[in-house]
């Protein structure tokens, strides 16, 4: 616990008590319908919305595991966010991001309804995508409660639990989130993303004054700087810091290239299924157009660079000041301690209140941003949908408070219940996530995935993500960790097929419908020759090879965003100026064959107003 100095306290007071005031400021605007209430009436630009969606991917807990692989494993490191995969985003910004925004809904469970109509499969499907989301939401919030819990145990000044802290924080932050909506979810995210990449700037500056660059090279193994790899991981600390030979093992990195194969499999799956229904798909339908929701996701990979530079910072401070530290310890490491150590030792007095109403907007925003995304769902797929179809818009905006306060209260139970934050985070990943991709891959690419088929391979997913990790035979690191998501990605597959192939087709008009309004590519033969019976100048999207080229030319293009600031930071000036040079050629690229076709495809303005 630190010893803070008036000034610091008031920083953060102030902080507070301002973003509060935010979600007053807007609440009337936001208040007018569901549309303003959760989309912002699509009325926000879209480098205001990757901005946004950027900030709520900026939590410290996410953070500190990033720092955590910088210093274990070096360049290596900036691999293992794949796990995520962080290359969703590219993806997105692509091709998918704009097959969303075409559809014109609220939700991403109100989006299932364009692909498998209402009939009793589509409804089905629905259901089973609420839950979904409803889920991930909850296991979301909780995986927020015991980060901030433990956040703010080690550095709020108070003498209260981990419990009450998380309670208290996450009690103000959904203050304004309830009160200003989605309007108020981004002017705060674009408020804690400005306070953090000041942060990250100075705590870069106190790094790089303090360790020089002739002593850096002394502080690692051979090979730590070098970006690529073999099969083998090759990194040997017992020269340096002898335990860290202890988490090479139980990491379970030996096999790297194995490993990052198995990585990059599963990643593709999980960004071909598409945005999850969380805060990511609701920025991408609160986009004006199409094209808006391709460049919002675009931005994002380039809003994450100063997290990169908060990264490098607080890692090359742990590894001049801490490493000796480290190296007198046996058995695990706990990485938890460079942060404080970081903040004690080197910012000084009024700057940490800066800093820590930064570190604590991290977790705001991820927070903010997911429990106004899950409202959404409740309101609008459940209670409106079933229950009152023909309120005003005032009461559902009502209902819509009543709704986070009980997914909130739901989220901290399971907080309270989980045993860590790592508990929380390898089931979302390996287990959740696995349930999710297959259906949702299918539903893209598949025109014979019904709504049965949806709901079978979702709900056979959903409850596989709730044994399949639980099973004793099942790692929790390295390249084992796969095998969960396999078995899981296996049976949900089944499930989708056979539900799909043991039911009717759906309606030949609804998938007619669909395909004219989001124009995918994939197996869609049939429902292409109906279209185009009906109307002889429609064109088929042949840009399934162009798609695929954009993305791995975009892949490439995101590794620099990551590794420039580390390379400035660590003073590796080749290697920074080999990947400036690679960033302006994919940069290039991306601008001929993917922006300057965009700009071309039409992009009506299709939002339902509610």
């Amino acid at each position: 616990m630190f010893n803070f100095n008036w000034i610091d306290l008031t920083i953060i007071l102030v902080y507070f008590a301002a973003m509060i005031l935010i979600g007053v400021a807007v609440m009337k605007r936001a208040s007018k319908n569901m549309d303003a209430y959760f989309l912002a009436g699509n009325a926000l630009p879209w480098w205001v919305l990757g901005v946004s969606n950027a900030s709520a991917m900026w939590d410290i807990t996410g953070t500190m595991w990033l720092v955590y692989n910088l210093f274990v494993y070096g360049m290596k490191g900036t691999w293992l966010p794949w796990l995520w995969p962080t290359f969703n985003q590219v993806i997105l910004m692509v091709y998918l991001a704009s097959w969303v925004r075409r559809s014109g809904v609220l939700t991403g469970a109100e989006w299932i309804t364009t692909r498998f109509g209402a009939g009793r499969g589509g409804e089905l499907s629905r259901i089973i995508i609420v839950i979904f989301a409803l889920v991930s939401v909850v296991g979301f919030i909780a995986y927020d409660f015991q980060g901030m819990g433990k956040f703010s145990k080690t550095f709020l000044p108070w003498d209260l639990s981990a419990n009450t802290y998380a309670a208290i924080v996450m009690g103000i932050t959904a203050i304004y989130v309830l009160l200003g909506g989605m309007i108020s979810v981004v002017i705060t995210d674009l408020a804690q993303f400005f306070i953090m990449a000041i942060c990250a700037v100075i705590i870069a500056g106190i790094a790089m004054s303090r360790v020089p660059a002739a002593e850096i090279a002394a502080l690692v193994p051979a090979g730590w700087d070098n970006l690529f790899f073999g099969w083998k991981l090759d990194l040997d600390w017992s020269r340096l810091i002898p335990s860290l030979q202890q988490n090479l093992v139980s990491d379970g990195y030996g096999f790297f290239g194995c490993f990052f194969i198995a990585m990059l499999f599963k990643g593709m799956l999980v960004s071909i299924a598409g945005p999850a229904p969380n805060y990511d798909m609701q920025r991408i339908l609160a986009a004006k157009t199409p094209c808006e929701a391709s460049l919002m996701s675009g931005i994002v990979s380039a809003c994450l660079l100063p997290r990169w530079i908060l990264i490098a910072a607080i890692t090359l401070l742990g590894l001049k000041y801490l490493g000796p530290t480290f190296a007198a310890q046996t058995g695990k490491i706990d990485f938890e301690m460079v942060l404080p150590f970081v903040i004690k030792e080197f910012i000084p007095v009024g700057l940490i209140g800066f800093l820590m109403a930064g570190l604590l907007a991290a977790f705001m925003s991820t927070f903010s941003a997911t429990l106004n995304a899950g409202g959404a769902y409740l309101v609008n797929d459940l209670y409106r949908r079933y229950f009152k179809p023909d309120a005003s818009h005032k009461h559902y905006v009502a209902v819509s408070y009543v709704a986070q306060v009980l997914i909130l209260a739901i989220g901290f139970i399971f907080g309270m219940m989980a045993e860590s934050v790592n508990q929380m985070t390898q089931w979302i990943v390996n287990g959740l996530w696995g349930g999710y991709t297959a259906a949702n891959v299918l539903k893209w690419h598949w025109h014979r995935l019904n709504g049965f088929g949806y709901f079978w391979g979702m709900l056979t997913g959903i409850v596989a993500a709730m044994i399949v990790p639980k099973l004793p035979f099942i790692p929790t690191s390295g390249l084992g960790q796969f095998g969960g998501f396999g078995i899981i990605l296996a049976i949900s597959t089944l499930g989708c097929v056979w539900g799909s192939l043991r039911t009717k087709p759906e309606d030949p008009e609804v998938l007619k419908k669909f395909y004219r309004q989001v124009r995918p590519w994939g197996c869609w033969g049939p429902i292409h020759d109906a279209v185009v019976k009906e109307d002889p100048s429609f064109k088929r999207n042949t840009g399934f090879g162009r798609d695929m080229f954009n993305c791995a030319v975009a892949i490439i293009w995101q590794i620099p965003l990551w590794v420039i600031p580390i390379y400035v930071i660590f003073r590796s000036w080749k290697a920074l100026w080999i990947s400036i040079g690679v960033l302006l050629i994919t940069s290039t690229v991306l601008k001929y064959n993917w922006l300057d076709k965009l700009d071309a495809e039409p992009c009506p303005e299709v939002a339902a107003k509610r």
